[in-house]
């Protein structure tokens, strides 16, 4: 039963929100500069083998970068370097060299030869391009992970790697927001009054699922 007053829009890739990541990479070419673009169309296509998509128009500066060298890092972006994402998205590495204009330092990805990560970011996965996939505006550019770093400071006294201490951020519709309050956990819809009450304390349930 719908209870609003829906309106029909056009067709369009309203998905959101979508994380908001920058992209970095380099050609092949000896002398060459390594160059970060800014996607929000970008996702999980596989777990097994780890394998994630970029959507990339081919008319972009790292298009061909990347498939040229068919290799590229996926950085995570927290509220620190939301400016320098933002920027990363609007300005070409045609015309300016956006490692330095960020202030941002270029370090080497485990498993690749030519991609570097970016430091400041708080988790980086390389990838090695497996595909690339016309579908319209964009291609689907596949990567397989072959290493992923993460800061120190995300590792809790258990080793285990804590996301939410990240403050990673998200786009919607044309704006940038810092991923807000834990709902729940994978499965807490199901789980044992005491899983649930010892991983979300004071936590009830709204209804129960049979």
């Amino acid at each position: 039963m719908n209870d609003h007053n829906d309106i029909k829009l056009d067709p369009a890739a309203l998905l959101a929100p979508v994380p908001a990541a920058m992209i970095s990479c380099r050609d092949d070419r000896e002398d060459a500069v390594p160059n970060i673009i800014t996607l929000a169309w970008i996702g999980v296509a596989s777990s097994e083998p780890p394998t994630l998509s970029a959507a990339i128009r081919p008319d972009r500066y790292s298009y061909e970068l990347i498939r040229r060298s068919g290799e590229f890092v996926v950085n995570l972006v927290n509220a620190d370097l939301a400016e320098s994402c933002d920027f990363c998205g609007i300005r070409s590495g045609r015309d300016v060299d956006k490692f330095e204009a960020c202030g941002l330092h270029a370090i080497p990805a485990e498993g690749l030869q030519t991609a570097p990560a970016i430091a400041e970011s708080p988790l980086s996965l390389g990838c090695k391009l497996t595909q690339i996939v016309p579908v319209g505006s964009h291609d689907l550019f596949l990567g397989r992970v072959v290493s992923v770093r993460a800061h120190s400071s995300l590792m809790d006294d258990a080793g285990r790697l804590r996301m939410d201490l990240a403050r990673l951020i998200a786009y919607v519709h044309g704006e940038y927001f810092t991923v807000g309050k834990r709902l729940g956990f994978f499965g807490y819809s199901v789980a044992r009054p005491k899983i649930l009450s010892k991983r979300m304390p004071g936590y009830r349930r709204k209804r129960t699922f049979e």
